[in-house]
């Protein structure tokens, strides 16, 4: 998957889609984009290990043909000369895998859902912890969060949202940005549901007359 572009113009609506929710509730938007949520640098290796240990089996299962080969290769051939030739193989076909892991797209086909899910929520986390979203008054804040390798969308939300809202209630609008992603109209999407959520936190958290923009509108875009 190509990285998501978004245009000027498209940033703009984004950006003014969450200042038209804080202009009808109390709640705070945040809206980002990041190309990675995790390299899945353990799970990679994890894959190349296993790659290397069934190649090193396949080799046993040829062992005489290896051993005439690796004899005709020294005028006097040693016993450690196969033991070598094993173990230096296995690390060769161990890094051509984890190179080829690390091929963008790849290692959502090796890496377990769960694993991906579990990734990209924990990113999220942390996003919404540094943004400083848990910080607001009211404990209104809520993400909206795009991975873009891993085509994952988390909506968090802070407890004083989820005390009044249920998470099914988010349910339509992250499978409509989710769709919206998969037909390449990403920044419509985010934009759509940002706009989505109004209805919803004005209807929970209405505007109090006290209240103040407490986090920026803009969208951000994350480094991995």
């Amino acid at each position: 998957m190509a990285d998501i572009k978004f245009s000027d113009e498209e940033i703009k609506r984004i950006n003014k889609a969450a200042a038209h929710v804080e202009s009808v509730s109390s709640g705070e938007v945040l809206t980002a984009v990041i190309r990675e949520s995790s390299n899945y640098a353990a799970a990679e290796l994890l894959f190349s290990v296993i790659g290397g240990f069934i190649y090193y089996l396949i080799a046993l299962g040829f062992h005489s043909g290896i051993e005439s080969a690796v004899s005709k290769m020294f005028w006097l051939p040693q016993a450690w000369h196969i033991t070598a030739f094993y173990g230096a193989s296995t690390i060769v076909i161990i890094g051509l895998i984890y190179i080829l892991t690390n091929i963008p797209g790849f290692d959502r086909m090796i890496v377990p859902k769960p694993i991906i899910a579990r990734s990209v929520h924990r990113r999220a986390l942390v996003h919404f912890t540094e943004s400083g979203a848990v910080n607001t008054r009211d404990r209104t804040g809520i993400l909206f969060f795009i991975s873009m390798r891993e085509r994952r969308v988390e909506i968090i939300a802070d407890e004083g949202i989820n005390a009044k809202v249920q998470p099914g209630d988010w349910e339509d609008i992250l499978n409509n940005l989710l769709a919206a992603i998969k037909e390449g109209k990403a920044a419509e999407g985010l934009e759509k549901a940002v706009l989505d959520c109004a209805e919803i936190l004005g209807e929970h958290f209405p505007v109090k007359g006290d209240d103040t923009n407490e986090l920026p509108d803009g969208i951000v875009f994350l480094e991995d």
